[in-house]
């Protein structure tokens, strides 16, 4: 009883009452980051601006033009849902008439409210509007669209990332979307299975370039990322191209190639599914092989096959995976792509490839305008 008694004081219940107030107020705050909450805190600001630019504009128009008034409406459609956002401009704009008829006519002299301020007030209004009812209808609210838009760019780079290889072996990965965009149709996903014994990389090219092909893209990253090492390793392919096919897109096929490598031996298997060939460098020789595997596009037909070439990488050897933007264009046909390649990559030989596979993507498709990836390992001598 005398628990109960105490806690029923009144500097109880206004701890309570104040602990109450100060959790709602930061949900309200954090709701309010997230795009979930009210934005009448926003709405209550900028009708405030409004009458403080209207008062400033009739003091000394000349320093406060009426045109000021586009500053709230702007801000306006970055911060308000579209209900808002039309009971501001009612506001600006009986602020604008007040000020033409406070000012007078505008042939009287300057910095009176002329028929340019009105449609630049008026065009302000009409392309913050528009952006505010797209927001809505997405769902992304200005402070969140551009987070969420950096967050997927990171996300597709992460998955990207190569594992660390043992001592003997270096790996390079560049990648170059169409257009000089952030995001790609082309991505990689490697991991290191068997204990760490085996490397198992998948060089992927989804239909379409750029920002078309990237959401489509960050997507399959994610699924192929968590079929690879899951399945045996001849079991991928066929896996992945279920994959695409349950999707069921309009442009849903892709070309890929799988690489199973033992890095204690060098031994490797590759398998293709459409892909332009992977290019060895022999070390004895100083020539390079292609290593053409066999296997249709994912995502085309259901109970594809995908036949495996083998091979083995020698101290010295290199290997390179690529896709058909770094070595096909309009004006040049594969077999012409792949010299131009070789070609460009034999000046690193004496330097290791340290460093080569964004060079070469620079000397051989700097402006082409299709996604361009490359992935390059070397066996050190």
């Amino acid at each position: 009883m005398a628990r109960r008694a105490g806690a029923d004081t009144y500097p109880a219940r206004l701890r309570k009452s104040a602990h109450r107030a100060r959790i709602a107020l930061r949900k309200s705050g954090v709701d309010y980051f997230r795009g979930d909450g009210s934005d009448w805190i926003a709405l209550a600001g900028l009708l405030l601006t409004i009458p403080a630019i209207t008062c400033a504009t009739l003091f000394n128009a000349v320093w406060c033009s009426p045109a000021a008034l586009v500053l709230p409406i702007v801000a306006g459609g970055l911060l308000l849902r579209p209900a808002s956002l039309l009971g501001l401009y009612a506001t600006a704009a009986t602020a604008l008439i007040v000020e033409s008829l406070a000012l007078g006519p505008y042939g009287d002299g300057p910095a009176r409210v002329t028929p340019g301020i009105v449609l630049v007030v008026a065009a302000c209004g009409f392309f913050g509007l528009v952006l505010a009812q797209f927001r809505a209808r997405v769902g992304v609210p200005w402070r969140r669209g551009g987070t969420m838009l950096f967050d997927l760019r990171e996300r597709i780079r992460v998955q990207s990332a190569l594992p660390r290889l043992p001592q003997g072996w270096h790996r390079e990965m560049a990648l170059r979307p169409a257009g000089g965009q952030s995001f790609s149709g082309d991505f990689v996903v490697a991991a290191r299975t068997n204990g760490g014994r085996t490397l198992e990389a998948v060089l992927t090219d989804v239909s379409g370039k750029g920002m078309d092909a990237g959401s489509r893209a960050l997507l399959l990253s994610g699924a192929f990322g968590g079929l690879l090492g899951s399945l045996p390793p001849h079991g991928f392919l066929p896996a992945a191209n279920g994959y695409l096919l349950r999707q069921d897109w309009d442009e849903g096929f892709a070309t890929s190639i799988h690489l199973v490598l033992d890095l204690e031996s060098g031994d490797y298997e590759l398998l293709s599914a459409g892909h332009p060939p992977a290019l060895q460098l022999h070390s004895g020789s100083g020539q390079w092989e292609e290593m053409a595997a066999e296997g249709p596009l994912l995502g085309v037909y259901d109970g594809a096959q995908f036949d495996a070439v083998k091979g083995s990488l020698a101290p010295g050897d290199v290997l390179m995976l690529f896709t058909d933007g770094l070595v096909e264009a309009s004006d040049r046909d594969l077999a012409e792509g792949i010299d131009r390649l070789t070609g460009e990559a034999d000046r690193y030989v004496a330097t290791g490839f340290e460093g080569a596979a964004w060079h070469l993507i620079e000397a051989c498709a700097k402006d082409v305008n299709d996604d361009r990836a490359l992935l390059l390992l070397s066996r050190r001598s």
